[in-house]
């Protein structure tokens, strides 16, 4: 019993660090993707409908940051399992006069596990390692969500690799994100897998029983799984075209720059509750006219509130709109390139190559 359960915990231990250098990886792409269109300007979204205008290279850092987490998570369920049982027995330990303190030293663990019962009776390592590794894999399927959003023709954002994208069978003109679909579609069998696990440890009295055996296909399956996609989603973002003239012109449309009269009333000291009605209104103005906000004449702004001034107009340029926002973990152009140096210098500590 001791024996598997130091066994499970070198292998988990060593899957942890294999998928570890997999999520860097990913994060490398990111890092490229990003720095090469820190200047390219893109709705941000909430609940799907356009709201405000940020940087494509803020957008994917998100992504890095989720990314971070999960590595976090590994690492640290890595961590705390880096006991060993060796030692415990079938239950009790043993009579023979072991150095369990030396046995530890030697397979690279920080020190044997306090108590007998528990070491050879519990899967909560492997729980905690497979809850990262599902945690991970929602994340790689949001991410995957927005590539399957952003190549339709309808948003047009981005153009997928061939080598990622297939045709369809029947539809000549199609060009499908396969790839990123099934990313997406693999992230339930991780969760299945986790859910597999919790459910055979639940009902268990203490100590060993061999129900624990079923303990390794939903372990091996998780990482295996895990570690595919994130080498796919590597693939494809690597070849991944963004289409920045595309995301600009999307800017014209939606009235992204709603927040900015709103924002701009409440600095000249109206409440931002009569300034948020106010932009509600010349929003509902311009749409009926077919216009955007900036096209509305200073006439018509202050037919809504008088405190309208000329400076209104630079101030609902996209670019402006965007380094307005010039606050830690904000989208303007320094703060992003803040950002992407930060991540670079993390990426190179852990010995990735940056190009």
């Amino acid at each position: 019993n001791d024996q598997v359960a130091t066994d499970m915990r070198l292998w988990t231990r060593e899957a942890c660090e294999h998928s570890i250098e997999r999520i860097d990886v990913l994060m490398c792409v990111i890092w490229q993707q990003a720095s090469a269109h820190v200047d390219v300007l893109l709705p941000g979204y909430t609940h799907l409908q356009r709201a405000q205008p940020v940087r494509l290279a803020h957008h994917l850092l998100a992504w890095a940051e989720m990314l971070e987490r999960d590595r976090g998570r590994l690492s640290d369920a890595a961590r705390r399992m880096n006991e060993c049982p060796l030692g415990s027995g079938a239950l009790a330990s043993t009579t023979f006069p072991l150095d369990r303190e030396r046995t530890a030293k030697e397979l690279g663990f920080d020190r044997p596990t306090r108590n007998s019962l528990d070491a050879v009776a519990d899967r909560d390592f492997l729980v905690e390692a497979v809850s990262a590794l599902a945690n991970c894999a929602v994340h790689l399927s949001r991410v995957c969500e927005e590539l399957v959003l952003w190549s339709s023709q309808e948003f047009d954002f981005m153009r997928m690799s061939d080598a990622f994208t297939t045709g369809s069978s029947m539809m000549p003109q199609k060009k499908n994100p396969d790839m990123a679909e099934l990313v997406r579609g693999k992230t339930g069998r991780v969760v299945g897998d986790l859910v597999n696990l919790l459910v055979l440890l639940k009902g268990l009295p203490l100590a060993y029983n061999r129900d624990l055996q079923e303990d390794k296909p939903p372990v091996f399956d998780a990482f295996d799984t895990v570690n595919s996609c994130l080498e796919v989603l590597a693939g494809a973002l690597e070849g991944a075209v963004f289409k920045g003239d595309v995301m600009a012109r999307a800017l014209r449309e939606g009235f992204l720059d709603a927040t900015e009269i709103a924002d701009y009333l409440a600095a000249r000291g109206v409440p931002f509750r009569e300034a948020h009605h106010v932009s509600g209104r010349l929003v509902g103005k311009a749409a009926r006219a077919g216009k955007t906000l900036a096209e509305l004449s200073l006439e018509e702004l202050r037919q809504e509130h008088a405190s309208f001034e000329q400076d209104i107009y630079p101030a609902l340029e996209p670019e402006t709109i965007v380094e307005r926002r010039d606050v830690q973990g904000g989208p303007a152009r320094n703060r992003v390139q803040g950002a992407l140096q930060e991540l670079q210098e993390r990426l190179s500590q852990r010995g990735i190559q940056m190009t």
